[in-house]
């Protein structure tokens, strides 16, 4: 845990994706360049929510929450000490001797790495790597939230955890006792390494799949809301029992992601923005097989941190993300100005060649406009344009 930083506090979360016994429906006539629509007046080009296979879990927020009060979230939250704790050791006792724990080598450079995961925990006092702590956190943070336990057996050997199919959900353990853990880690994180002791398992690190890095902009949330968050994927082979904690989560919703996405349009629930990116992202895989190998394949290109900059116009306002011709070449990463990027255009009017940006004309009323390449071998979010040819090869920057 990087107690030093000033600007963001460090937070992992995890996209659930879980299979469903329903099969999904195949249409040898669909326009392939539509997708399939999810409805007619959709402006989106989304497939429909019966070609999907799985569903993805989100989690609305308390009203009374600080950050982003009412808004349908990923699983996840801040990063705790007892995450990056050298009692952890024990719990992965098997994997002391493997190169991080048994997780796969990323081939990015270390010094293009995002600084999430590219700072040397050694050095802050912590045994445990970034890549290993955040992945509990992800899962901790699940568990505390919706009572979903990511966890395998210690006994079991490292060739079982890296396995090419999705990832099980263990049902041993006694509902009472995890209730009675749960209550327990929800009072003091630490008590999530006891239970793991005691329930001889390990958080399931090796289902969690590295898949981005956001953070929050600067002049939306106040100066003490800023997050460094690491984003996961993690594919189940079935919708696990879930229930929200009651606290922070009031309610939970198992739903596909064109059904998330279309429901945000539709204004029966409001997602945040890096949530409506990436779930245009998942809809490039309504099967959940291709979805879990894709996310393992490219979990070892590695990521880049996505300070997104907010832009307003004279009728709404645009989040640009790296590699759009707008963004700033030297982007306010620290939030020492707290301003807003402004025109007096309109965001039609606005220079559209290399595109990656979320253009916003009202708070339910959102695109992904982007047409350049994404970089570490990613998709882009299926949008009005991403099928446009690529203009512009960001992938070496």
């Amino acid at each position: 845990m990087n107690t030093a930083l000033k600007h963001w506090k460090e937070a992992a979360t995890v996209i659930l994706a879980a299979g469903t016994r329903r099969r999904p429906v195949v249409n040898n006539l669909k326009d392939k360049a539509s997708f399939g629509g999810v409805e007619n007046n959709s402006k989106q080009m989304w497939p429909h929510r019966s070609e999907f296979d799985y569903e993805v879990l989100l989690l609305k927020r308390s009203g009374k929450s600080g950050f982003m009060p009412n808004a349908y979230v990923f699983p996840g939250g801040l990063v705790d000490s007892s995450d990056f704790s050298s009692d952890w050791l024990q719990v992965f006792k098997s994997f002391r001797n493997s190169s991080h724990f048994g997780l796969g080598v990323v081939k990015q450079p270390h010094e293009t790495r995002p600084p999430i995961f590219a700072t040397d925990r050694a050095k802050l006092g912590s045994p445990i790597p970034g890549q290993v702590a955040f992945r509990i956190c992800a899962v901790r943070e699940t568990f505390e939230e919706s009572g979903i336990l990511l966890v395998v057996p210690q006994k079991a050997d490292e060739t079982q955890h890296q396995p090419p199919t999705l990832a099980p959900i263990v049902h041993k353990y006694d509902k009472h006792e995890l209730n009675k853990w749960r209550s327990l880690v929800l009072k003091n994180p630490v008590n999530f390494i006891d239970m793991c002791k005691e329930l001889e398992c390990m958080p399931n690190i090796w289902a969690m799949h590295e898949w981005g890095n956001w953070l929050t902009p600067t002049g939306v949330y106040g100066e003490k809301r800023r997050y460094d968050t690491a984003f996961f994927i993690c594919c189940l082979q079935e919708v696990p029992q879930t229930m929200q904690d009651e606290k922070e989560i009031i309610h939970f919703k198992w739903s596909t992601p064109s059904e998330i996405l279309q429901s945000y349009e539709s204004q029966e629930m409001w997602i945040a923005p890096p949530q409506f990116y990436e779930l245009s992202r998942m809809c490039h895989f309504p099967l959940l097989h291709d979805l879990n190998h894709f996310s393992r394949e490219r979990a070892l290109e590695g990521c880049e941190p996505w300070l997104p900059v907010r832009l307003v116009s004279s009728d709404g306002y645009m989040l640009l993300l790296p590699g759009d011709e707008l963004y700033p070449d030297n982007p306010d990463w620290m939030g020492e100005n707290q301003v807003n990027m402004t025109t007096e255009k309109s965001l039609e009017e606005l220079p559209a060649t290399a595109l990656h940006r979320i253009e916003f004309h009202s708070l339910y009323d959102a695109t992904v406009n982007v047409n350049i390449k994404p970089r570490y071998n990613h998709r882009n979010p299926i949008s009005k344009v991403s099928d446009n040819p690529v203009i512009k090869d960001n992938s070496k920057l």
